[in-house]
């Protein structure tokens, strides 16, 4: 009985636990790593052949540093090019989040 109640604080421990690392990320970086990241890397750094094809540049370049929070909303908002719009298939506070995730990257 005692091995048997150790193992299911320790399973019910494994559960808290991995529940609040979840916790742990932003709602940026969630929306970030599910929706944008597939495209504009991690890092905010497409594959060198990804962006030949596609024309994504990094965060650090000089084009993407160059505009503003709301625009950057406003071009994940409407898309452009290759990348979808989002208006309607994410919350203008995801967006937002994703943008400031995205921009956090570049610093």
């Amino acid at each position: 009985m005692t091995k048997y109640l150790r193992f299911v604080l320790a399973s019910a421990a494994v559960v808290v636990l991995a529940g609040t690392m979840s916790f742990a990320q932003s709602s940026g970086e969630t929306v970030y790593k599910a929706k944008c990241a597939i495209c504009h890397g991690v890092a905010g750094v497409p594959s060198p052949g990804f962006a030949k094809t596609t024309g994504i540049k990094a965060v650090s370049d000089p084009a993407v540093k160059s505009m503003s929070e709301v625009q950057e909303i406003e071009l994940t908002n409407r898309g452009s090019g290759k990348m979808p719009a989002y208006a309607g298939k994410l919350t203008s506070d995801q967006v937002k989040a994703a943008v400031e995730y995205f921009r956090s990257l570049g610093k």
